[in-house]
């Protein structure tokens, strides 16, 4: 039957449907109809004006992220893993004070959020920012990278533009329709478990992979906007993944990875870094 199905509709008439053209009008409608459109930060100088689908609301997602953050520092502190270097700590969180308050510039609620700031003792090479500011550095990162003050508020203002953009949110919500609509495709379309699993796969590389590289590329450009308004050189974002590329030796295809290749990571980096240079340079003088 090729691209076609019949589907008989009574004893005498049929008519042909091309499931391969509704498949993704229909997957799209359901992504639609339980989504609210909304733009969670204001463009900046950078200017990120995406709209965003949000099938999940902030406050679920907030809460679960306070409860998983602070099960997190419970486990880590038992293993007297948290904190356990005073300089450090006092050296992240002197960073985070001077970039949170320019949250404000894409959301005038982030600068009162309930942020907390704490450092890990652990090899692992990692930061990240929960929602609503949950932040966690490791001591891996820093001493594997040796990462400069500009560097590390590079990381920072990466992580926490994750948190300004509910990335989290956005992707509980694309996961959330994408297990529906896989649900119902698989029904419609008569297919079989294996079926279901080659089809949520080929959602898996054409929906939600694209859309985290594409976080990844808003956490970068918002970063360094952010970095650069709290008086961080903007370009330590390019020796930062420098850093990086020379770290991991073998990586997968970019089509295939929810980082954007290092090399144009770095192209668009230097471009942005260049835009809010200026940024830097007023913070500098004001100080």
């Amino acid at each position: 039957m090729g691209m076609f199905r019949k589907i008989k509709k009574s004893k005498n008439f049929s008519f042909p449907i091309k499931f391969s053209a509704v498949w993704p009008i229909a997957f799209a409608t359901l992504f639609l109809g339980a989504c609210q459109a909304v733009n969670t930060t204001a463009g900046g100088a950078v200017g990120i004006d995406r709209t965003q689908y949000m099938a999940v609301s902030s406050r679920q997602v907030e809460q679960s992220s306070a409860k998983s953050y602070q099960k997190t520092l419970q486990e880590e502190n038992s293993k007297g893993n948290l904190n356990a270097d005073a300089a450090q700590v006092k050296r992240i969180r002197a960073i985070a004070s001077r970039i949170i308050p320019q949250t404000g510039v894409f959301r005038p609620d982030a600068p009162r959020w309930a942020w907390e700031v704490n450092v890990i003792s652990s090899k692992t090479v990692n930061a990240w920012c929960m929602a609503g500011g949950k932040i966690a550095f490791y001591t891996g990162l820093l001493d594997t990278l040796k990462l400069s003050d500009d560097e590390v508020a590079a990381v920072m203002g990466h992580e926490i533009a994750h948190a300004l953009r509910e990335h989290s949110r956005e992707r509980a919500s694309e996961q959330m329709i994408t297990q529906l609509g896989v649900a119902i495709g698989g029904a419609v379309l008569g297919f079989g478990q294996l079926g279901n699993d080659a089809l949520s796969k080929a959602v898996d590389v054409t929906l939600s992979l694209p859309h985290s590289r594409q976080h990844e590329t808003e956490a970068d450009r918002i970063g360094v906007e952010l970095s650069a308004r709290a008086g961080f050189n903007p370009e330590a974002a390019v020796t930062l993944w420098e850093k990086m590329g020379r770290l991991s030796e073998s990586r997968p295809p970019e089509l295939l990875s929810t980082h954007p290749a290092p090399e144009s990571r770095i192209e668009a980096l230097r471009r942005d870094a260049t835009l809010v240079y200026p940024f830097y340079q007023a913070a500098n003088k004001a100080r």
